[in-house]
Order: C-alpha cells, then sequence, then structure tokens
C-alpha cells in the first residue's frame, strides 16, 4: 500500500512545478511592465502642434503678416518652425 502512496504523491511534482513557473513568468512580465511604465512618466511632456500656446503662436504670426509687419520669408520660417 505504501507503494500506491507514493506513485499517487509524484504525479502532483509536475503540475507544482507547473505552477511554480508560470507565476514566476507572471511576476516577470508584471515587473517588466512596472519599470517600463514608470521610465514614461518621469520624462517632461512636450506640447503637441495642436496646444493653445502653439495655436496662439500662430494666430499671432498670421496676424503679424496680415498687419504687414513681417515679409512672406519671416512667415514662412516662423510656419515652419512652428510645426516642428
Amino acid at each position: 500500500m505504501g507503494g500506491m502512496m507514493g506513485g499517487a504523491t509524484e504525479g502532483w511534482i509536475p503540475l507544482w512545478i507547473f505552477l511554480g513557473l508560470a507565476v514566476l513568468i507572471a511576476g516577470g512580465v508584471v515587473v517588466a511592465r512596472v519599470l517600463g511604465t514608470r521610465g514614461e512618466a518621469d520624462q517632461p511632456q512636450v506640447r503637441g502642434a495642436g496646444s493653445p500656446a502653439v495655436q496662439e503662436a500662430r494666430d499671432a504670426l498670421r496676424l503679424r503678416y496680415a498687419h504687414g509687419e513681417i515679409s512672406r520669408e519671416e512667415y514662412l520660417q516662423g510656419k515652419v518652425e512652428l510645426e516642428d
């Protein structure tokens, strides 16, 4: 009867090894995601081209060109710089 008990418990060993590996892999994925997103949060945010400040600068550039305060070349150069 002792031989049967040993055989029954040996069947669980591969299951425990599999579960242990699954937990380690899942933990590694969680750690990698946390470390990966933390670096992105520390970086300063750059205002996009659609931000209110850029739109205000474009409007001011257009007005200065419309009023004759700047030349066409200056207007086009300012427009290119605001798109970057």
